[in-house]
């Protein structure tokens, strides 16, 4: 867990590229990922505890996410 506003900051703007990235790899878009902007207000701008917005998405990129995440599991320290 993020343990500075500065180191969560990097943290969340990393996962949210890295996630963007890997989703795109498989055809997937997900308009709205990036930072919530809620757990940012309501932090008071110290950005503790941030979460990362997912979004909604339509049938097909729902359809598309199920297939990717289907594949073989890889474990983060097999990477």
């Amino acid at each position: 867990m993020p343990t500075s506003p500065v180191t969560a900051h990097v943290q969340v703007q990393d996962v949210v590229s890295r996630l963007k990235a890997g989703l795109a790899s498989h055809g997937i878009t997900l308009p709205s990922l990036g930072l919530d902007p809620v757990t940012l207000a309501a932090s008071g701008g110290t950005f503790t505890h941030p979460l990362v917005e997912l979004g909604r998405c339509n049938l097909d990129t729902a359809q598309r996410l199920v297939v990717a995440l289907a594949g073989p599991v890889v474990r983060e320290d097999e990477r």
